[in-house]
């Protein structure tokens, strides 16, 4: 029996599935009418692609996608090299000072630490001199030890930890595959990394409304973090966040707000912080009051700057980011790989073309919004609805008005009159 190509096969279930942007957005359109791409500037390459750790809201193996179940456990050394030549060759093209690769998974150190310490060699080697690069590996932080972080400052790799807060309970959700708490074992690499700041690159906490946001900020602020990521948790139209069985209307004075009431109350404290200063750089807070005073976002998660980061998994494939696994099966795929393709044919993926477009890539409820261009429409990924695609505001509207609004009237309160 005849079968269609499978990159056919997903770009016909992604125009079924997401009409916008796969069947709606012209880009051939688009570049003659001068709209040029923005380079990748961070890669994360996916170093293991199974994790010890089986967390209940794991956007990867809990999502609609299930194609790490096909993919290689590791990546090999052919992957390493051709992916270095690959971030290389768009280096050289468009000019990059510096290039940011992230060691990803599952969970990276899952073998030790030589697979991230290849890659990272693989694509230092590969670059041209005048690109610098910089690396993180992100870990659940059981597996790591003071050899670990060794070899890792050897090869100046610096280490971010995914936590839902500072002690056993706040991390009740991150346990292994026996139902076993991962906690002792990550307080340790929190304590191992406080010791050594050089290394340490920051704290990923995606938020739970059931805690205390009081005990969630303080605990990890007491681990000494230099950056904090407080994340909403990967939801959208189709799939409400946790604790919300459907969303009510979208704006906040329609609409219950416990997601942007519980970052506001983690706002206050981080603004009301000690004046010595020593507090970890919330990104989401630092980011929105800088859009506020006019500066551009440096994030993709508010404001509009345009995406600039893709991903490599274990057998080469390019995709995107994994905040899309939500939506449906393979949302993430682009049809490219390594091997036959450059990151440059990647930029005109409709999927990337849409959030690269700023305000002209915003649902006209986010255009009209008075606070649009500072939430920026929110996650991409949160914007999914089945069968219309992501054209749409956050399924965490009303949440980020009302926190961008109170982060507005604090700032105000601190600015001069005139």
């Amino acid at each position: 029996m005849h079968r269609a190509p499978e990159h056919t096969l997903r770009t016909a279930r992604d125009r079924e599935l997401a009409p916008w942007p796969h069947a709606v957005l012209d880009v051939a359109a688009l570049r003659r009418a001068g709209q040029r791409p923005f380079p990748f500037r961070q890669f994360v390459l996916k170093v293991h692609g199974r994790c010890n750790l089986d967390c209940t809201y794991c956007v990867i193996y809990q999502g609609q996608d299930a194609g790490w179940r096909e993919r290689p456990a590791r990546v090999g050394p052919e992957v390493m090299r051709q992916t270095a030549r690959r971030i290389a060759e768009h280096a050289v093209v468009h000019g990059l000072s510096e290039v940011r690769i992230d060691l990803h998974g599952g969970e990276p150190l899952l073998s030790g630490p030589e697979s991230g310490l290849a890659y990272t060699a693989a694509v230092r080697a590969a670059l041209p001199a005048r690109t610098a690069l910089r690396t993180t590996v992100q870990t659940n932080g059981t597996l790591v030890t003071e050899r670990t972080l060794d070899r890792l400052a050897d090869a100046n790799i610096r280490v971010g930890l995914s936590l839902d807060g500072g002690n056993a309970v706040l991390n009740r959700r991150r346990v292994d595959h026996a139902g076993r708490s991962s906690w002792p074992a990550a307080a340790r690499a929190a304590r191992l990394l406080a010791d050594r700041p050089e290394l340490y690159a920051g704290i990923l906490c995606a938020i739970d409304i059931t805690s205390d946001p009081k005990d969630v900020y303080s605990s990890l602020a007491a681990l000494r973090p230099p950056r904090l990521d407080l994340l909403l948790p990967h939801a959208n139209w189709s799939s409400p966040p946790p604790g919300l069985a459907a969303r009510p209307p979208r704006h906040a004075a329609q609409a219950p707000t416990p997601y942007g009431d519980w970052l506001s109350t983690a706002f206050d404290l981080w603004w009301d912080g000690p004046p010595d200063g020593a507090q970890p750089r919330v990104r989401l807070f630092t980011e929105i009051v800088a859009l506020l005073l006019g500066v551009p976002s440096a994030t993709e998660s508010v404001g509009l700057s345009p995406t600039c980061a893709v991903v490599v998994h274990t057998d080469g494939a390019v995709e995107q980011i994994d905040s899309l696994n939500l939506a449906y099966d393979r949302a993430t795929a682009t049809g490219f790989d390594v091997f036959g393709n450059s990151f440059d044919e990647a930029l005109d993926h409709p999927g990337i073309v849409a959030r690269q477009l700023g305000v002209e890539g915003l649902a006209d409820e986010c255009r009209a919004c008075p606070v649009g261009r500072v939430c920026g429409g929110g996650n991409y990924g949160h914007r999914y609805s089945a069968g219309t695609g992501f054209l749409h505001p956050s399924v965490y509207c009303a949440d980020l008005e009302q926190l961008v609004r109170h982060a507005a009237r604090r700032l105000s309160a601190v600015m001069p009159e005139d």
